[in-house]
């Protein structure tokens, strides 16, 4: 099937734990046309995988995804993103632990913070998790694209351990919910 692409784009960065199990996700939607693994919201500039991996730099893992909103909306790329992690976990997925696992919408516009907080306004009105989001949503600033390694991690290490217990699983549920969104 062909993509229509507008030609305009937008950007969202999103941090919902580690950045290759979200970067695999992401890359599967349509519309999206790349997705960057990366850190923001720290006080560290150019801040390394291991830098911050101490949780001292104040930097989350994110992923920045480039995507054309006429085929797919900022607020689906939240539904993908709440549903595809634990929002209500404060600096946690999983056995990822720090605030460099932190629940995180950094918007890059007015529009992205309202829909944002609107969504999260009503997901915790419908107690859709049974506990509160506690998705931080804050100002964009400034993205650090991880090392390379870091970029296509799942599709250059399938075999991988961490990939085969913890990605696969992620995808394969994804998989299922958004079968009508998969490129």
């Amino acid at each position: 099937m062909t993509q229509i692409s507008s030609g305009q784009t937008e950007t969202a960065t999103f941090g919902g734990g580690c950045f290759w199990c979200t970067e695999a996700i992401f890359k599967s939607l349509k519309g999206v046309q790349t997705v960057e693994s990366g850190y923001s919201g720290g006080k560290v500039k150019n801040p390394t995988y291991k830098e911050v991996c101490t949780g001292e730099t104040g930097h989350a893992e994110v992923i920045q995804i480039t995507f054309d909103p006429k085929v797919i909306g900022f607020r689906e790329l939240l539904k993908v993103f709440w549903e595809t992690h634990d929002p209500t976990t404060l600096n946690q997925q999983g056995a990822d632990r720090g605030t460099q696992y932190r629940s995180v919408v950094f918007y890059h516009s007015s529009e992205q913070k309202e829909t944002a907080e609107k969504y999260k306004a009503e997901l915790n009105k419908e107690n859709v998790f049974g506990k509160p989001v506690v998705t931080e949503i804050t100002a964009f600033d400034k993205f650090y694209k991880a090392e390379s390694y870091h970029q296509d991690y799942f599709a250059n290490n399938r075999s991988q351990g961490y990939c085969q217990f913890v990605i696969v699983p992620k995808l394969e549920k994804f998989r299922k919910i958004f079968k009508d969104k998969l490129k």
